[in-house]
């Protein structure tokens, strides 16, 4: 879109970094642009950054604590663990970890996927999540490495 704020971000992919057009499916470049709008400095993006990095440190956090409520078969920590990080990456527009978070709120409610039908089976819902945490870690991954890029990092 020639002319536009998005076009110019999308043509600054200097020393190896990546434009918003190559953030991929995983992210929500709408969302996303949000917070580079925030920035002061275009150049050395300080705010976004922060928000993304900050990101990366809690997602870990927030993985490790999920192996561990995994682990003590802990359903409410597990349903609590996934909204709170649900809503940190939906803010960042990373809609594959979103949607997997959202995943392991649900399950840990005792719900189906999509929080509509409930899941008596414990352990039905505990396999899900453990399947689930694996699919959300290799998609945090993915992002991460493409926003690192993009950041130049």
């Amino acid at each position: 879109m020639p002319g536009t704020a998005n076009h110019d971000l999308e043509d600054k992919s200097e020393e190896g970094s990546v434009g918003l057009g190559d953030l991929g499916e995983s992210i929500d470049v709408l969302t996303f642009e949000q917070i580079l709008e925030m920035d002061d400095d275009e150049d050395d993006r300080e705010f976004s950054r922060s928000i993304v990095f900050g990101f990366f440190e809690q997602a870990e956090q927030t993985f490790t604590k999920m192996d561990d409520a995994l682990a003590a078969e802990d359903l409410s920590t597990l349903s609590s663990l996934g909204h709170f990080l649900k809503g940190s990456s939906a803010t960042l527009g990373l809609i594959k970890v979103r949607d997997s978070c959202e995943k392991i709120q649900h399950y840990g409610q005792k719900r189906d996927a999509a929080g509509t039908a409930e899941e008596p089976d414990v352990n039905k819902c505990l396999s899900l999540i453990k399947d689930t945490l694996k699919t959300v870690k290799v998609e945090y991954d993915e992002v991460e490495k493409v926003l690192k890029k993009f950041f130049n990092n």
